[in-house]
């Protein structure tokens, strides 16, 4: 039976690998600076730290195949993105690992926010391992979406840049993407995975609004610059890879048990 290696097992994408990781009757042995105290007993846990190190060469010991999610999107991102993928695929070449599978974001080449550009150098550094890999992007998750409009709650008025695109997708559905590559030969570059629809950050506002009951003013914000100016082109989706079934619609129905509608055209204030 062959062995995987998770990381980042406790996050949102960690999270939905494990039970499907076990499916494919391999053993499971799951990562994470700060594992639980509770944990499934098919899951083998161990305590790694990117950050300075701790614990990789423990971590892949007997490991036939890693699956690298982990990430620090609000820390550190170079220290861990970068240089922490960097210290485990040195430690994953000495234990000659059979496949290293990436997990990156669509549009991280094109757009250049910092933890973006993290995320990219540590895909080159990957490819220029000489493990056989698997890089894999991904638009941004349901769950990423709801936790960023979920903390603007507290704001009496919602002034954002309305006009940037998004396709969230499903983490269940990206997650059985991850698994059928890490159990097949290695890609290099695999095809990216994205919901089954692109809309603007206004019309995913507003659906969500309606389903939360959250009746904010949604004024539109002109922000200036390549960042912004990167996600309203479009750069962070990939309509041609629109292989994702639950849409944001539905996946709110099921989060609040309402059904909301994505307006294909949003009232909001343009002062």
């Amino acid at each position: 039976m062959s062995k995987t290696l998770l990381t980042g097992a406790t996050g949102t994408l960690g999270t939905a690998l494990q039970s499907r990781l076990l499916d494919t009757e391999q053993e499971v042995r799951a990562a994470s600076r700060l594992p639980p105290a509770e944990t499934a007993d098919e899951v083998e846990w161990v305590t790694l730290d990117l950050l300075d190190g701790t614990g990789i060469e423990e971590a892949l010991t007997g490991v036939d195949r890693v699956v690298h999610t982990a990430t620090a999107p609000q820390g550190d991102t170079e220290a861990v993105d970068v240089e922490g993928t960097k210290r485990l695929l040195a430690a994953a070449n000495d234990a000659d690992i059979d496949h290293f599978l990436y997990v990156s974001i669509v549009g991280v080449d094109e757009i250049p926010f910092s933890y973006y550009q993290h995320k990219y150098t540590a895909e080159q550094a990957v490819e220029g391992s000489t493990l056989p890999s698997t890089i894999l992007r991904a638009t941004q998750f349901h769950n990423f979406l709801d936790e960023i409009f979920s903390g603007l709650s507290w704001l009496p008025v919602w002034a954002l840049p309305t006009k940037i695109q998004l396709q969230p997708v499903d983490v269940g559905e990206v997650a059985d993407v991850v698994v059928e590559h890490v159990t097949s030969e290695p890609l290099g570059r695999a095809d990216p995975v994205g919901g089954p629809e692109a809309h603007t950050l206004g019309e995913l506002l507003t659906a969500y609004r309606n389903a939360r009951g959250t009746w904010r003013p949604l004024v539109r914000l002109p922000i200036p610059g390549t960042v912004v100016s990167g996600f309203r082109a479009g750069n962070a989706t990939c309509p041609d890879r629109a292989i994702g079934s639950v849409t944001w619609e539905e996946w709110l129905d099921r989060q609040y048990g309402t059904k909301p509608t994505v307006q294909t055209s949003v009232a909001v204030s343009e002062t």
